[in-house]
């Protein structure tokens, strides 16, 4: 019986060993395929044959995790931003059958990186990111809410809103900074200093944009020091060796600027980020124009009409360039190519402005609102928390108060005391002593009280009157600094009060101000909407363009045809 137990318990055990040891050697063999290419640089497409192999074991062997895995590689390895968006869409529905929200969210961010970085297909990435921010809601990683974060902040400083850009670049560096100083795999520590690296970058693009130059030359400055000695964040170095140039260029040292620029382009071409390299151009060329040598300028801004011709695609900082190449050849009557790059010019303006329409509409509804909205329900519940807190005290004090009377009343009979700190007890009911003197009841001030929104409004009021909104560096933080109360009261009280949010309300205020000036004084007519722009501390020519449009429901150069022809018939 013993011998037969024994050996039944043995046949069990060789077969939980054997079952392991599979286990264990299916497990390495896709980690042994793994190593082979592991360490090859993105977009290496010869490392796809060996992705591909994992890719089938995985299917054979029905292992979700690592045929997820097998596509995110593939993705990463593919140089073809388009095979990269069909391995993307088959990590995405890997993922959703897991169920997995933190995967998901992963996949949706990736799509979204290749739409951004690949193709700079904004309103399709940001699309991808907010579906990537809808399953990440309930995801306690900090590490992929900080990508998304991120990602919506370059969607903002695309479109011009700096201020509220560097608000997410904040977070997600304070994030990144804190991860890089501690021990953890290496492939982890290189994602979190690659996040940080161009964390810093885009706050360097920001308030570069916003004129704090002292800010932004202390990023780049850091950044170089993280980089430059490292050749696997090369990419990242040239993006600093770019804004040092622009930084060289703006400081008048044009032979440092064009020796920086150029140094920036090697790495940023061979990456494919046109974008930049477009920007290193228009630097360039502007460099060159500078020191007097307009053909080698005009060479560099064709360059960027290449860019824009094969992609579509243009920052708004390098639009200048457009101008300054019609003017040379309208001078030098040289009409055909004048016409040509005016059409180029029109053709950028109308993709510019169907950017900022729909990205701005979006992040505003399906990001910041949504964050408002997951604020306000934590908030809640700290509130409800509270509540119960304050709840549980209030009927303890109560009870006490019972148990205290009873037990006064109780010692009156037996001392024939009928009075305890000025209170008189009388049969069952409290009457206050005739001292002559009056008991205040003293009431706690709620966070947002009746003076504090008077005091706000009284100085919106003298904001308004005194035409502060028009300063270019005027953000929520900085009024709110201004005006000694906190960010969040001021921004309530202009949504309840203005019915809109801070930069719709700031918005308002500078076209409204801008729309009198040209209905009542001819100075103003004489300018252009770029100079208009920055007259009333808007940050571009296409967010003044498409904000004037949209708050007076008419283009800016329909709306000045129509005063022109209005002002005509009343003088006849």
């Amino acid at each position: 019986m013993n011998h037969l137990f024994i050996r039944f318990l043995s046949i069990i055990l060789l077969y939980l060993c054997e079952s392991l040891f599979a286990q264990k050697k299916n497990l390495s063999e896709f980690y042994l395929l793994q190593r082979q290419y592991e360490t090859r640089v993105e977009n290496d497409s010869t490392a796809l044959p060996l992705v591909e192999k994992l890719i089938k074991k995985a299917k054979n062997e029905k292992n979700p995790m690592q045929l997820y895995l097998g596509y995110t590689d593939a993705r990463y390895y593919s140089p073809d931003p388009n095979v990269k968006l069909k391995y993307a869409d088959s990590a995405i529905y890997v993922a959703t059958k897991t169920q997995n929200d933190s995967l998901i969210s992963s996949a949706y961010l990736s799509k979204g990186v290749v739409y951004y970085f690949y193709l700079k297909k904004y309103n399709l990435a940001l699309n991808q990111y907010l579906k990537a921010f809808e399953k990440n809601k309930n995801n306690k990683d900090p590490y992929y809410r900080n990508k998304i974060n991120y990602h919506i902040g370059v969607m903002k400083s695309y479109i011009g809103y700096y201020s509220d850009a560097l608000d997410n670049f904040e977070e997600a560096r304070g994030f990144f900074e804190n991860e890089i100083k501690k021990d953890l795999h290496p492939n982890v520590m290189y994602g979190n200093q690659r996040g940080y690296n161009n964390t810093l970058h885009q706050m360097t693009v920001c308030y570069r944009n916003l004129y704090h130059f002292k800010k932004a030359d202390s990023l780049v400055a850091l950044g170089m020091a993280n980089t430059w000695k490292n050749p696997d964040y090369r990419q990242e170095y040239s993006y600093y060796i770019k804004e040092a140039g622009i930084r060289d260029y703006r400081n008048r040292d044009y032979a440092a600027a064009i020796k920086s620029l150029k140094s920036s382009l090697p790495a940023l071409i061979a990456v494919n980020d046109f974008a930049w390299v477009s920007v290193s151009y228009a630097y360039l060329g502007k460099a060159h124009w500078k020191l007097g040598n307009e053909e080698e300028g005009i060479k560099n801004y064709k360059k960027i009409d290449s860019i824009f011709t094969k992609h579509s695609f243009l920052l708004p900082e390098v639009r200048d360039i457009y101008e300054e190449l019609i003017t040379y050849y309208r001078e030098r009557n040289d009409f055909s190519t004048a016409l040509y790059y005016t059409m180029q010019l029109i053709k950028a303006d109308k993709i510019m402005e169907k950017d900022f329409r729909y990205l701005s509409s979006k992040i505003q509804k399906e990001y910041d609102t949504q964050r408002l909205l997951q604020e306000k329900i934590q908030l809640e519940r700290k509130v409800a928390v509270r509540g119960w807190i304050w709840l549980s005290l209030a009927f303890s004090i109560i009870i006490f108060v019972c148990y205290w009377v009873i037990w006064v009343r109780s010692r009156k009979k037996v001392f024939g005391k009928n009075s305890f700190m000025g209170i008189h007890f009388s049969g069952s009911s409290l009457n206050l002593a005739p001292t002559g003197t009056f008991r205040i009841r003293h009431y706690k001030p709620t966070d947002l009280g009746k003076d504090v929104v008077e005091d706000i409004l009284r100085k919106l009021a003298g904001f308004e009157m005194n035409e502060e909104f028009l300063q270019a560096k005027t953000d929520l933080k900085n009024l709110a600094k201004k005006f000694d109360v906190n960010p969040n009261y001021l921004s309530h009280v202009i949504n309840e009060h203005k019915g809109s949010s801070f930069n719709r309300y700031l918005s308002e205020l500078r076209i409204h101000y801008i729309t009198e000036k040209l209905r009542h004084d001819p100075l103003y007519r004489k300018y252009n909407s770029a100079s208009l722009a920055k007259h009333c501390g808007i940050a571009s020519r296409t967010n003044f363009s498409a904000l004037f449009s949209e708050i007076n429901g008419i283009s800016f150069s329909q709306y000045l045809h129509n005063l022109k022809n209005e002002l005509n018939t009343e003088e006849v």
